[in-house]
């Protein structure tokens, strides 16, 4: 539906934005990303954009592009620094990447919004993040959540 809505409208920002979070989903994190990166180009100034570069910070973790998923967390903390799932995105790229005292700043603002987060219950709560593809991108997600220190 995704494909059909972009077809339908290519100028339609939110449309590529969706897109992308179903290509991340269905474990094309590759495709997720172009489908973002032109969402962005068609709405620059656009107030979802936050849900936009965490989306690639998510992709970006699934291809071991934590860097770039540092970058891409940080533009979304920079639209919306309210959104647990942006630090959980930047928590887990700078774990991987051995950010320890970048890791403890992210991990105590993540706490602040979300209090009594366990990696066991985020995973039961937002499945719809989980890849779908049985690939295991969302295995180095995970992985980046444990490394740094979030409770299981």
């Amino acid at each position: 539906m995704v494909d059909r809505a972009v077809a339908l409208n290519p100028n339609a920002a939110m449309a590529w934005s969706h897109r992308g979070w179903t290509c991340q989903i269905t474990g094309q994190p590759d495709e997720a990303i172009r489908s973002f990166e032109r969402a962005i180009r068609l709405s620059p100034f656009d107030p979802w954009r936050f849900s936009t570069f965490t989306g690639m910070s998510f992709a970006f973790i699934g291809l071991g592009r934590f860097d770039e998923a540092v970058v891409a967390a940080k533009k979304a903390i920079r639209k919306n620094d309210n959104s647990s799932r942006i630090y959980l995105c930047l928590a887990a790229a700078l774990a991987h990447l051995g950010r320890e005292a970048e890791v403890r700043e992210t991990v105590a603002r993540l706490l602040e919004l979300e209090p009594n987060f366990h990696i066991s219950d985020w995973i039961k709560r937002k499945s719809d993040w989980i890849d779908r593809s049985g690939q295991g991108r969302s295995q180095l997600y995970i992985e980046g959540l444990r490394k740094a220190g979030l409770p299981e």
